[in-house]
């Protein structure tokens, strides 16, 4: 167990890691929250997709005082579109690209290349403040799959009248500068008994309803003595909340198990970059000489807001070896979601 919580962490530290070169961004001024919103969007909202995944394997509930021990692994497959933005000047109060680009990469792009960011604000006095960063690339090509994977760890426990809950939880797991932490509830019950279907029928229908709560924290170090921003006590901080409605149906054999599911998922991400900064500037004249640098400190500067919600839709086998279980599905949505996992069940 305490080698798949490790494993989760390691997860969140790949997709969270460029977080470390977003400081940066603040030297955008105003612009830095809708430029990181751009960036990080499809990194949050394939999350909230991945963790609406894999909450049941069977229409079928346990027996009374059944249970069941869950690992597996959601990968959302984030669609091409979403792995660039469109950059659009006008959309900026003092941003401009050097190259002219018209698309910048997301994080989620495989594509690693920076873009470097003008900026110019005008003082009012006839001087600007001036300066130049990178705008950091993506990072699939540091992950498992190209993806955004979260892999989840659950118990099911059958209680009375047919009716299963469901528990995810991963205490507070810290890696190198990562700190995470994950619980959620599920509750499935079975409508099989009102349908007047014989008991020995293969077919099972049930609902299912699960949320998740999830917060990352990353400390963000101030590596970079020459990027023009010091970091003090800075960190970004992630905290999601998914929610899913499904109906169940499955059909449960001795060897295999055929489910399927249909539902809608809601999702909600606050990410925030909170602690101290200095952001340095150029000071320039009016025909574009400098004339000296100017420092300016700001605190807790981001506070961005990812919502999705959307209907669901899931195919999935399961391979039954006695209480071994095996199971792959894939469940069409606007992330497309895969899961694949092992479980082991007593009825």
């Amino acid at each position: 167990m305490k080698n798949i919580l490790t494993l989760i962490v390691l997860v969140l530290s790949f997709q969270f890691a460029k977080a470390q070169d977003l400081e940066t961004i603040l030297l955008a001024s105003d612009d830095a929250s809708l430029l990181s919103q751009n960036y990080l969007n499809p990194a949050m909202e394939g999350l909230m997709y991945s963790m609406n995944g894999g909450w049941a394997t069977t229409a079928k509930v346990h027996k009374k005082f059944g249970f069941d021990l869950t690992i597996g692994a959601n990968a959302s497959l984030v669609p091409d579109e979403a792995k660039t933005f469109a950059f659009v000047p006008s959309d900026y109060t003092y941003l401009s690209l050097q190259n002219n680009e018209s698309e910048v990469q997301t994080i989620m792009s495989d594509d690693d290349t920076e873009t470097v960011v003008d900026v110019e604000i005008d003082n009012g006095d006839g001087t600007y403040k001036v300066v130049s960063f990178n705008m950091p690339g993506g990072i699939t090509e540091d992950l498992p799959v190209n993806a955004v994977p979260a892999p989840t760890v659950q118990v099911g426990f059958g209680l009375p009248f047919k009716t299963d809950i469901k528990a995810r939880f991963v205490p507070t797991q810290n890696y190198d500068d990562v700190e995470a932490k994950l619980i959620g509830f599920g509750l499935q019950h079975d409508l099989t008994q009102y349908l007047g279907i014989i008991d020995d029928s293969p077919l099972s229908v049930s609902v299912l309803g699960a949320f998740t709560n999830m917060s990352v924290v990353y400390d963000m170090k101030d590596e970079d003595a020459t990027d023009y921003v010091e970091v003090v006590n800075g960190e970004a901080e992630f905290k999601m909340n998914t929610w899913t409605v499904q109906a169940l149906a499955s059909l449960d054999f001795k060897l295999l198990t055929l489910y399927a599911s249909a539902g809608y998922n809601s999702g909600k991400t606050t990410a925030k970059m909170k602690g101290d900064y200095i952001l340095t500037y150029d000071v320039e004249d009016e025909n574009g000489n400098q004339i000296g640098t100017v420092n300016e400190a700001i605190s807790d500067p981001i506070n961005l807001d990812f919502e999705n919600n959307g209907m669901r839709a899931t195919l999935g086998a399961r391979l039954n070896l006695s209480i071994f279980k095996i199971f792959a599905d894939y469940t069409f949505q606007n992330y497309n979601t895969a899961t694949v996992g092992i479980a082991f069940s007593v009825r």
